[in-house]
């Protein structure tokens, strides 16, 4: 930063909201707007140019969105802080944002309240996350820890076990799966058994819920 003077660089594809950002941040003594951009591929060019401290940044834009533009600028080394602003509340927009190498994540509907605190916030080098985007992003990580040890139990079956357990998720008896693997339904119902005790599973649903959980029937 120039001195206390954060630069900022604001990316949005509608010129009306890139209006009322720099409206907003325009009534901060410490902030200055310095450029704006209208997609992620414009937004590259610009924070090369203008070296802002800060970039504003939406997630919908045609030509490069933003969480490509955001994976991009953190590739090239580009020394910014990015922060994403957008409409979406879903936590499906907020984890990928942040994997691809986002400072913080603001919705729009809050940046009158909270966008000067959300950008001074972020190029002091912490982070911004509203109240539901951190509740949101502990969840996908337990989820995601959980995954891992499932996939870790998954990994320690034998290829027999593996191959039974698909065959039962997709819906096979134990002669049909003794047919396709020519073993007899006894040694099925003996695999079953050990992958029961190894995976925790005591019936076919929980197999199929195994599996889906883990993409093993996606082919």
């Amino acid at each position: 930063m120039a001195g206390d003077l954060i630069r900022v660089l604001l990316v949005d594809d509608h010129a009306v909201v890139r209006a009322g950002l720099r409206a907003v941040l325009g009534e901060a003594k410490d902030i200055d707007v310095v450029g704006e951009a209208r997609n992620g591929r414009e937004a590259i060019a610009f924070a090369e140019r203008l070296h802002p401290d800060v970039i504003v940044m939406d997630l919908s834009m045609d030509e490069m969105d933003g969480a490509t533009a955001t994976k991009e600028l953190v590739t090239a080394g580009i020394d910014a802080k990015i922060l994403i602003l957008t409409m979406h509340t879903e936590d499906e927009y907020l984890v990928p944002a942040l994997e691809a190498g986002a400072s913080g994540y603001l919705v729009k509907s809050a940046a009158d309240r909270e966008l000067v605190a959300a950008v001074r916030t972020v190029a002091n080098g912490d982070p911004y996350l509203q109240a539901g985007a951190a509740r949101a992003l502990a969840k996908e990580f337990k989820k995601r820890e959980q995954g891992a040890a499932e996939r870790s139990k998954y990994e320690e079956l034998s290829n027999r076990e593996k191959e039974i357990l698909k065959l039962v998720a997709s819906g096979y008896s134990a002669p049909e799966i003794g047919g396709q693997l020519h073993i007899s339904p006894k040694t099925v119902d003996t695999y079953k058994q050990r992958i029961n005790e190894k995976l925790g599973l005591h019936h076919r649903s929980d197999y199929v819920k195994f599996a889906l959980k883990l993409k093993l029937l996606e082919s």
